[in-house]
């Protein structure tokens, strides 16, 4: 007897084959490292057999993954749209698996400062891609130049300060909640 797959009882079938299916295993593989008989976790992927919570434990081990992973049923917006800073040329995102993080985008069009002075440091980290063009990154006493498709990765205690080389320049950047709260004060002084 074949049971009604939906809901959490499908999507925890689907991961589980899907997990497997991504470390290259055969049912055989699988079963074994979680010490289940082929032919039960043919029948627990395909829905004819019902889901235990000590197999559930089992494969969630076996899968390299927690039990509360692979029973995981929060769905949330896959797609969003940015908040826009028109005052200060940014689009930017919230991570929304990491409340911490956020995602910005922003066009460089200016040198990075001459001044010493105008470099800001404070906590968290930083990556940004290049997107578009080239920029300067200075960073303590380096001048470091980011081209296209080049990414770049530091702790923002260090001073720095970003700008554009020979003409715009677009950059994707990821900040932690540290580097994200005093990149925006800085940017409101």
């Amino acid at each position: 007897m074949t049971q009604e797959i939906s809901g959490i009882d499908g999507l925890v079938r689907k991961r589980i084959r899907a997990l497997r299916v991504a470390q290259g295993w055969s049912l055989e593989e699988l079963a074994a490292r979680a010490r289940i008989s082929p032919s039960s976790l043919s029948r627990i992927e395909t829905g004819r057999r019902r889901l235990a919570l000590d197999q559930l434990v089992d494969l969630a081990r076996a899968l390299d993954t927690s039990l509360d992973q692979l029973v995981q049923t929060d769905t949330y917006d896959v797609v969003s749209s940015p908040m826009i800073d028109g005052a200060h040329g940014t689009l930017r995102w919230s991570v929304k698996a990491d409340p911490g993080l956020t995602v910005m985008r922003q066009r460089l069009t200016d040198p990075p400062p001459d001044n010493p002075a105008r470099m800001r440091a404070h906590p968290g980290r930083e990556w940004f891609v290049v997107l578009s063009g080239t920029a300067i990154l200075l960073l303590a006493d380096r001048r470091l130049r980011v081209e296209t498709n080049q990414a770049a990765e530091f702790p923002t205690m260090l001073p720095h300060a970003l700008g554009a080389e020979g003409g715009p320049c677009e950059i994707l950047g990821i900040f932690d909640r540290d580097a994200h709260r005093g990149h925006r004060t800085y940017a409101d002084t």
